[in-house]
Formats: structure tokens, C-alpha cells, sequence
């Protein structure tokens, strides 16, 4: 429907907590939805929380059902719209013992032109509800469970740099994968 403008680190707006969605099914929240993919698809984003453009609400989206133009390595994500998500870091299928977290390459349209190495849980389950208010739960791993992690952190305030444990390891995307011709993916 329409596009939002995308806030960038530094706006006080990133940090807030966001609030529950009450009512499922409404205008409002389905033109939310629209804003938010139109927005995020534009961006060539892998997701995008209500937070981001200004909107206080636990809401994410996140997938493309293909590859990522930003993230051309990575797994195709099933696309979601995920409301009132919880997140629990899961351990193996196999001894169901808690696994390490893993750290890997990330971005954020709020953040752009910056990559960092950041630690997410490697299995998680994640639950919450679509838009009609039906109830989402699965069992995720790899690249879907960090973008899931990464989208729900912004509905607690947090943006990945926050999360880093090496800031040696974050700059401009340019600069840390250029190759040798110069050129480098965003």
C-alpha cells in the first residue's frame, strides 16, 4: 500500500518495548501488514518489526519464499507475519541438550550499510499469531531462527550491535567484504 520510512540507529523510537496487538483481523492492522512488506520488500530486507517504522507494536514479518538479494548465501525463509511472538532457544533434535550459540554476519535496514558478527541462539521455537489471530508455532534452525531472533529483539528494544561481543568485527559492508575488484554486496 504504501512506503514507511525506515528509522536508523540513534532514533529513541528503536529503543522502545512494544506493546501487545489486542485485536486481530481489522483494517488497521492488515494495512499495517501491507506497509510493512511493501517497505520491506523495497528494502530488499529479509524482515522488518512495526518499530521500525515508528509503530509500537509486536509485529514482525520476515522471508521472501527466495533467496535474499542481501543475503545471497543464506536459505530461502518461509515468508511470516508474526504477532506477539515468544521465542525459546531449543537444544538438538537428537540429546535435546541446550547447543552453543553461533555467531554470524548480520544487518538491519535500521542499520544500513553496516554488517557485525552476532551471537543467536542456533534452534529455536518460536509462537505467536497471523493476522487473522491464528496460532503460528515452529520449530526453526540455520538462518530462519537468526532472522526471527533478530526481528522479535526489536520489539524489546534492542538492535543487534547491542548483542555484539566483538566490535572489531562490525563496519560498512563495503569496506569488510570488498573484494578484489572493490566491489562488495550490501
Amino acid at each position: 500500500m504504501a512506503l514507511r520510512e525506515i528509522l536508523r540507529m540513534g532514533d529513541a523510537r528503536l529503543l522502545r518495548q512494544a506493546q501487545p496487538v489486542l485485536e486481530f483481523d481489522t483494517d488497521a492492522l492488515h494495512l499495517l501488514i501491507s506497509d510493512m512488506l511493501d517497505t520491506m520488500l523495497t528494502a530488499d530486507g529479509a524482515g522488518l518489526a512495526a518499530p521500525q517504522i515508528g509503530v509500537d507494536l509486536q509485529v514482525v514479518i520476515f522471508g521472501s519464499g527466495e533467496r535474499n538479494p542481501r543475503y545471497p548465501q543464506a536459505p530461502p525463509v518461509p515468508r511470516t507475519i508474526l504477532i506477539n511472538p515468544q521465542i525459546t532457544p531449543l537444544g538438538s533434535a537428537q540429546s535435546g541438550a541446550t547447543l552453543p550459540e553461533i555467531e554470524d554476519w548480520e544487518g538491519c535496514l535500521s542499520l544500513p550499510g553496516l554488517r557485525g558478527m552476532v551471537p543467536r541462539h542456533q534452534r529455536v521455537r518460536y509462537k505467536g499469531f497471523d493476522q487473522f489471530g491464528d496460532p503460528i508455532e515452529r520449530v526453526v534452525d540455520g538462518f530462519h531462527a537468526r532472522v526471527v531472533q533478530h526481528e522479535c529483539d526489536h520489539l524489546i528494544g534492542k538492535l543487534y550491535p547491542m548483542r555484539m561481543r566483538d566490535f572489531s568485527q562490525f563496519g560498512f559492508t563495503d569496506v569488510l567484504f570488498a573484494t578484489p575488484d572493490g566491489v562488495a554486496p550490501d
